[in-house]
């Protein structure tokens, strides 16, 4: 017994941090594999004679569309999505994170936007989506030409994506500016501050019961509400939590479709954006005309070229072009 000496706590204590880092990386590496293997991936920028060149910073482009798929037709009834067939966006917004210290820029494009789309002449810009040649790739194309903008990432996620990704963060806080009753988004909700669940926001996204444009009012409610769900899916409680990070990450993994050019790394990349206090707006709007019979939006050219240049020089939009 002479030879035996009690072990020093300090030691000790560097031992067992040690390991409990050990483990930690263990499971970043393992969750890391697990979630690569579960995205899917689709080839959504490609080369083609005109794309703009590459810029400073980094450009998503990111696309809610109405896919049903993985829905049953009791969740399709819950979540009052209805029935609807082929395939169309609901939402689209352009993320520019700049190289630097500047904070990143989000940009809603509505979808009723009357733009020119390779091969079908001018129509609205989620028209390039539906169009049966259609689809991310000639989505992308045409965000490409109307902004001036090479696009670096994809990421698109459907209705039960959505659902579930706010689900596994336990729901997110959204301060509601007026009360909002539509049957056909499946909602009735008061005004002021509440925590929504995955199906209550899906419809107040999808809402068109608001206002007098309410495609603009759409626009503005998707950009608060993926604002939160980052802000809440970074927050130390999910993060730190496996009870939650776990589930938000298979979700997130099982939800989502990106380019072939998109990684993990890459997504964790878009999280830390958009939990950096970025700058959100809407691309400035012109005039609301009715077009073959069709109420579109047409964007005032000017500004919204003095906003997209910006962004194609890593620069701050200036202030005059952003909506009041």
């Amino acid at each position: 017994m002479s030879g035996w000496r009690p072990k020093r706590p300090g030691r000790l204590a560097v031992r067992i941090l040690a390991g409990v880092v050990v483990v930690l990386l263990v499971l970043a590496v393992g969750g890391y594999f697990v979630v690569s293997s579960r995205l899917v991936t689709i080839d959504a920028l490609g080369d083609y004679e005109g794309r703009p060149a590459d810029t400073p910073g980094t450009n998503w482009l990111l696309v809610g569309s109405d896919s049903r798929a993985g829905l049953t037709a009791a969740q399709r009834k819950k979540l009052a999505t209805g029935k609807a067939v082929g395939r169309r966006t609901d939402t689209m917004m352009l993320l520019h994170i700049p190289d630097g210290d500047g904070r990143p820029t989000l940009v809603s494009l509505p979808r009723d936007s009357y733009v020119p789309i390779d091969g079908h002449g001018s129509n609205k810009l989620n028209a390039a989506y539906a169009f049966q040649d259609g689809g991310p790739k000639l989505l992308a194309r045409t965000v490409e030409k109307v902004t001036g903008l090479r696009l670096d990432h994809y990421m698109e996620i459907g209705f039960g994506g959505f659902v579930g990704i706010v689900d596994a963060i336990g729901g997110v806080e959204i301060d509601v500016k007026q009360a909002i009753k539509d049957p056909k988004a499946g909602i009735d909700l008061k005004k002021g501050r509440q925590v929504m669940d995955g199906g209550t926001a899906l419809g107040y996204v999808r809402t068109r019961a608001t206002g007098d444009l309410p495609d603009l009012d759409r626009t503005q409610r998707q950009r608060q509400f993926f604002s939160a769900v980052v802000k809440k899916a970074a927050s130390p409680g999910v993060l730190i939590n496996p009870f939650t990070s776990v589930p938000l990450a298979l979700s997130a993994a099982d939800s989502v479709s990106v380019g072939e050019e998109t990684g993990v790394f890459n997504l964790l990349s878009l999280g830390l954006a958009m939990g950096d206090n970025p700058v959100t707006t809407v691309v400035p709007i012109g005039s609301l005309p009715t077009i073959d019979g069709q109420d579109v939006i047409k964007w005032d050219r000017e500004k919204a070229l003095r906003m997209f240049e910006a962004l194609a020089q890593d620069k701050a939009v200036p202030k005059d072009v952003l909506p009041k």
